[in-house]
């Protein structure tokens, strides 16, 4: 090119620097966008959870001080675990629990049956719901959620008028800076399927209230896995994360979870779509099987870290 140019014009010169760089820059724009894809898919990355259910029998705090010990970083709390330290405890002291042990609540649960439908019981169901509300907050919590369950025969009626609970839910979580999310489960009259609660939600539309998904009730449920297409991009609040055992779904309860990895779902290609739709958040583990939820937390925990995260790395979200 030196030859070349010697003697040339600089207009021309300058042309044919300007062709030269047109060139690489078409043929590195592939390149180009594979990097910008993988730092997309980079930034998107899933984090480790345990919910606190998991080790229910030894309590908040040794359930807490057991899983740091493990190397858990980020929790999910409960309400009934919660109202049990505070029967001896202060909130103050549960919170200098949790930071104590530098650890991070991502999530925490309020269970109230009927909570998302009309019914006589609604006013005191709401005073929970602000009162878990104001105590999570206090955590620096964002983001509540109360499974769809249910303690009575639904209505075509608890239909029309969810969309009035959830926003009413969605209001009161608001007060306190928090993201009210709603859970579909498997053997709910109300909620059961991904579908319905995407439906219901966005029936509402509230901007402060979410869906959330569960591996377990997903997949040993109706879902199917063509329905994470019906995600919107940013839409899904949390994800609780398990596996479902080899065996007939009629004979499936809320025991039969499994560590993720040790079941049959197709968990990769689960957790490679959350992805694609922009879920970059938790994934909480949550187990009920007596193993779990009555042994030792650091034990649990190690198991569930090893077993958990060979499952993420698959999918190439950690």
């Amino acid at each position: 090119m030196a030859r070349a140019c010697r003697g040339a014009p600089a207009a021309a010169i300058f042309g044919i620097v300007v062709r030269m760089l047109s060139r690489r820059t078409l043929l590195l724009a592939p390149l180009a966008a594979e990097v910008a894809a993988n730092a997309t898919a980079a930034s998107g990355k899933m984090s480790l959870c345990i919910h606190q259910n998991t080790s229910r029998a030894a309590g908040y705090r040794k359930s807490l001080e057991g899983w740091a010990k493990a190397g858990i970083k980020n929790v999910e709390l409960t309400d009934v675990m919660l109202e049990d330290f505070l029967k001896t405890e202060d909130l103050a002291a549960a919170r200098r629990v949790v930071t104590d042990l530098g650890l991070t609540p991502v999530s925490c649960a309020a269970v109230l049956p009927d909570f998302w439908i009309p019914g006589p019981n609604r006013a005191t169901a709401m005073n929970t719901w602000k009162k878990r509300c104001e105590q999570f907050s206090s955590f620096g919590l964002t983001k509540i959620y109360c499974p769809a369950v249910t303690s009575r025969k639904v209505t075509t009626d608890d239909y029309k008028g969810a969309p009035d609970c959830i926003r009413e839910g969605g209001e009161a979580a608001m007060q306190f800076k928090m993201t009210a999310m709603i859970e579909f489960a498997r053997n709910s009259s109300f909620i059961s399927t991904l579908t319905t609660s995407l439906k219901l939600i966005r029936d509402a539309g509230h901007p402060n209230v979410k869906p959330m998904l569960d591996c377990y009730h997903f997949w040993s449920g109706m879902s199917k896995f063509e329905d994470l297409d019906l995600i919107h991009p940013g839409e899904l609040g949390h994800v609780h994360f398990q596996d479902v055992p080899d065996m007939p779904r009629e004979l499936l309860d809320n025991t039969t979870r499994y560590i993720p990895g040790d079941g049959i779902s197709p968990l990769v290609r689960i957790l490679r779509k959350l992805s694609e739709k922009g879920y970059a958040g938790p994934l909480s583990v949550e187990l009920f099987l007596p193993e779990f939820t009555q042994g030792d937390p650091e034990a649990v925990a190690r198991r569930i870290r090893e077993k958990a995260e060979g499952v993420m790395h698959q999918a190439k979200v950690i």
